[in-house]
C-alpha cells in the first residue's frame, strides 16, 4: 500500500471512533499526591543520591550514566568527594562531571560510561557532614556449556501462575482431576519463580519490571531504562543500557518486538527506551525508530502518524511510518498485508491505533468491540513471521513478545477475555517451540512483569437455582467445569458453559459479578460523584431489581482506583534450550537479564570466544563419577575421577598429575571451575 493510501485508511479508522484501547484500564499516577508530597517536604533532610542504587549488578562493558544528587541542602554542602574504589570517580571513568545545582541541590553527572572488568566497586560520597557509599558487582557471561544463537522471551503481562491454571482448565480440561493435557509452557523442562518489587515499591508496574529483564537493572515505577533522578523532565534520567542495544552494537543480531498492546506500551517500550514517564509514547515510537529493531508489531499507530492527520496523537508532523519506510521496512496494517508480506529484511505492522483487540473479540469477529479494525493478525501469525525475518541473521536474534491483554483484561476483571488471550500466547510458545526443536540453538524463556489478585476458587454453577455467591460451589461440590472444545483449536467452544471457573480477586473496587460473560468489554466500576461504584453494565441484566446478590464490595479505596491492581506475589517463569538451565529456584527479576546473557555468552569488553566448548568441573563429574576438594590455604582443587588424581594450582593455572606437569584447559568463570571436557577426560586417562 502506497503512503498516502494508508495515512488515509489510518485517518479514516481514527475519525470513525475506533482509537478505543480495553476498557477499565489502570493510569499510572506519575508523582505523589499532594498530601505526600506536602509530607515528604515537610520531612525531607539533606542527602545523598547514588545511581546506579546500591547492589546494582552489571555485565561487563554495558553503558550506563553515572549521577551523585546531594538534595534538601540547606546551605553550603562544602567540598564534595566522589570516589570508585578509592579512585576519584572522574578519573576512574575517565570522563569529567558534568555539574549542575539549583538553590537546594547539587548534581553530578557522567554520561555513557562502562565498568570493564568484573569484580566488586564501592562508590563513595562525602560532602560536609553528609555520606554515603554503595557497592556495585560487574561479571562477565558463563562461558560454560552450549550457548545460545537466538533468544525469545515471551512476557504474560500480568501472567501469575494462577493464570497459567485457568488457561490450562479452559484450553484442556481434566478428566477425574488429572489434565488431558498440558500447555506448551507447561512442558518446558526447566522452572523457577521470580521475585518482581521495584527500587522505589513493593508492588510493581510493567514498566519497571519489564525494563529489570531487559537491562539487568532495579527502575521505580513507570521507568524504562532509566535510574529516576531530581529534574522535572523524563528524558533525562540516567540511563542504563538494553539488551537489544548491546547486541546490536557488540554482535550485529537481529531484534524483534511483538505485542497484542499499543507497541509504545510499557513491556514493549522497555525493548528499546530511556524515559522516566512510560507515558512518553510519542518519544518512545521515536526510540523504536532510533534503534530499528528489525521486525516490529503491534497496535499504537496513532503515535506514528502527523498531527495533521486525523485522530492522530502526536502534537508534530512527523511521519513515523513514512520514516521507517525510507528506512528499508515494508510496513503492513492489518493480517493481509502482514500475510503477504512474506520475509523482509525490515518489518513494521500497526494494526490498531491503540491496543489491538482481545483474541476473543477478533476470533468471533465481535464488531461492536472491533469498530473498523476487523483484520488484525493473532498472536502466533506475528510470532512465525517474526521470526521467518529475523532469522535470516547469520549473527542470531533477540525477539520480545507479549501477550499484553493477560493484564488489561485482568484489571477489568474479565478473566474469561484474560484467559483466551493467555491461550494465545501459549500457541504463539508453540510456533517458537517448533522454530527451536527444528534448529536446536534458540533459548525460549517465558515469564511475566507481575501478578494479579486473581484465584480460581471453585466452580460456579446455577443448575439447582441458586445464583450469585450462592452458586460458587468449592470442594466437592465444585466438581469440574464444562468447556469443550469440540473443533481442537485449543480455546474453549463457549466462555459460558452450565458450570465455569469461579475467579475472585484479592485487590478490587466495587464491582459487580453474575459470572456471565459480557459480550463487550466492560469497565468493573464507574465514576459517580467523585467516587468509583459498581457498574451494572457487567451484569446479564443491569436493571435485575436484585442484582446486589451480585455486588462485591472491593478492598481499595473508590476515590482512587477504578479496577483490579497488581500485586507483589511471585510468578512464574519456564524455559527451554541451550541456558535454560540458569533459570531455576528464586530468581530476583534483574537476573533474568543476566540468565539470558549467560546463556548467549554475551561479551561486551572485546574478548573473542576461544570457540571451546566449556563446562562446569564439579557438573562434569558428576556425570563421570569423580569428586573434587578445594583447599584454600594452598588455592588447589584435587580431582579425583578414573583411578587418577589431578592437582589443579589456581593462582598458576597449572594442573599436574602424580606430581607431573599435565596439559589441562580450565579457568574461572562466574565463579567456578570451568574445563573442556575433552582435555579433562586426556588428563584423567591412564
Amino acid at each position: 500500500m502506497k503512503m498516502n493510501a494508508v495515512k488515509v485508511t489510518l485517518g479514516v479508522l481514527l475519525a470513525s471512533g475506533a482509537i478505543v484501547s480495553a476498557t477499565g484500564l489502570p493510569t499510572y499516577p506519575q508523582t505523589a499526591n499532594a498530601a505526600e508530597q506536602a509530607a515528604a517536604t515537610a520531612v525531607a533532610k539533606p542527602s545523598v543520591y547514588i545511581a546506579p542504587i546500591d547492589r546494582a549488578k552489571f555485565l561487563a562493558g554495558s553503558k550506563f550514566d553515572f549521577r551523585v544528587e546531594l538534595n534538601d541542602l540547606t546551605g553550603d554542602p562544602g567540598n564534595v568527594a566522589i570516589t570508585v574504589n578509592g579512585k576519584e570517580a572522574s578519573a576512574f571513568f575517565g570522563k569529567a562531571f558534568e555539574k549542575t545545582s539549583t538553590a537546594k541541590s547539587r548534581e553530578f553527572t557522567i554520561r555513557d560510561v562502562t565498568i570493564g572488568k568484573a569484580g566488586t566497586y564501592t562508590v563513595s560520597v562525602k560532602a560536609g557532614s553528609l555520606s554515603k557509599s554503595v557497592k556495585y558487582e560487574a561479571v562477565t557471561a558463563d562461558v560454560a556449556g552450549k550457548k545460545a544463537k537466538n533468544v525469545i522471551l515471551f512476557i504474560g503481562d500480568g501472567m501469575g501462575i494462577s493464570s497459567v491454571t485457568m488457561a490450562r482448565i479452559m484450553s484442556k480440561g481434566l478428566t477425574e482431576g488429572k489434565y488431558n493435557d498440558l500447555l506448551q509452557m507447561d512442558k518446558f523442562d526447566q522452572r523457577a519463580i521470580v521475585t518482581t518489587s521495584g527500587m522505589d515499591s513493593l508492588v510493581t508496574d510493567s514498566a519497571n519490571s519489564a525494563s529489570a529483564y531487559n537491562t539487568g537493572h532495579k527502575s521505580a515505577v513507570n521507568g524504562l531504562g532509566i535510574y529516576p533522578d531530581n529534574t522535572e523532565s523524563s528524558l533525562d534520567d540516567p540511563k542504563v543500557e538494553t539488551l537489544a542495544e548491546m547486541l546490536k552494537r557488540t554482535r550485529g543480531m537481529s531484534v524483534g518486538v511483538v505485542t497484542t498492546s499499543e507497541i509504545e506500551d510499557a513491556t514493549p517500550a522497555a525493548v528499546v527506551s530511556h524515559t522516566r514517564r512510560r507515558s512518553d509514547k510519542p518519544e518512545i515510537a521515536e526510540m523504536l525508530l532510533k534503534l530499528q529493531p528489525e521486525v516490529v508489531l503491534g497496535g499504537g499507530s496513532a503515535y506514528f502518524l502527523p498531527k495533521s492527520v486525523a485522530g492522530s496523537k502526536r502534537k508534530d508532523e512527523k511521519d513515523l511510518i513514512a520514516d521507517f519506510e525510507k528506512s528499508g521496512y515494508t510496513f503492513a496494517e492489518n493480517a493481509t498485508q502482514l500475510k503477504a508480506a512474506k520475509s523482509p529484511s525490515k518489518l513494521l505492522g500497526l494494526f490498531h491505533t491503540g491496543d489491538m483487540n482481545v483474541y476473543y473479540d477478533r476470533s468471533t469477529n465481535n464488531k461492536e468491540a472491533l469498530k473498523s479494525f476487523t483484520d488484525q493478525p493473532n498472536l502466533w501469525d506475528m510470532t512465525q513471521k517474526a521470526i521467518d525475518v529475523l532469522s535470516k541473521n547469520e549473527n542470531g536474534f533477540f525477539l520480545m513478545v507479549e501477550g499484553a491483554s493477560v493484564d488489561k483484561q485482568l484489571h477489568a476483571m474479565d478473566w474469561e477475555r484474560s484467559a483466551y488471550d493467555e491461550i494465545e500466547l501459549d500457541k504463539a510458545i508453540g510456533v517458537a517451540r517448533k522454530f527451536a526443536e527444528q534448529n536446536g540453538d534458540t533459548l525460549i524463556v517465558a515469564t511475566a512483569d507481575h501478578n494479579h489478585s486473581a484465584s480460581i476458587a471453585g466452580t460456579y454453577w446455577e443448575g439447582d437455582g441458586k445464583s450469585g455467591r450462592e452458586a460458587i460451589r468449592t470442594y466437592e461440590a465444585a466438581k469440574f467445569p464444562t468447556y469443550t472444545d469440540a473443533n481442537k483449536d485449543g480455546f474453549p467452544d463457549s466462555p459460558n458453559p452450565d458450570r465455569k471457573l469461579a475467579v475472585v480477586f484479592g485487590a478490587t473496587p466495587d464491582y459487580y459479578e453474575d459470572y456471565k460473560f459480557n459480550a463487550i468489554p466492560q469497565a468493573p466500576a464507574v465514576n459517580s460523584d467523585g467516587k468509583y461504584v459498581a457498574n451494572p453494565a457487567t451484569l446479564a441484566n443491569p436493571d435485575d431489581p436484585n442484582k446486589d446478590r451480585f455486588l462485591h464490595t472491593g478492598t481499595l479505596d473508590p476515590k482512587v482506583d477504578s479496577t483490579e491492581v497488581h500485586t507483589a506475589d511471585d510468578v512464574p517463569l519456564m524455559a527451554y534450550g541451550p541456558g535454560a538451565s540458569y533459570f531455576k529456584g528464586t530468581l530476583d527479576n534483574t537476573e533474568v537479564f543476566f540468565g539470558i546473557v549467560n546463556s548467549l555468552g554475551l561479551s561486551l569488553t572485546g574478548a573473542k570466544p576461544d570457540g571451546k566448548t566449556w563446562v562446569s568441573l564439579t557438573e562434569f563429574l558428576n556425570v563421570i563419577g569423580g569428586s573434587a576438594k578445594y583447599d584454600s590455604a594452598k588455592n588447589t582443587t584435587t580431582v579425583k575421577a578414573n583411578g587418577s588424581t589431578l592437582v589443579l594450582n589456581l593462582a598458576k593455572r597449572t594442573a599436574t598429575k602424580n606430581g607431573k606437569a599435565v596439559a589441562l584447559e580450565f579457568k574461572i568463570s562466574q565463579g567456578k571451575t570451568v574445563v573442556t571436557s575433552n582435555s579433562l577426560l586426556a588428563a584423567l586417562a591412564k
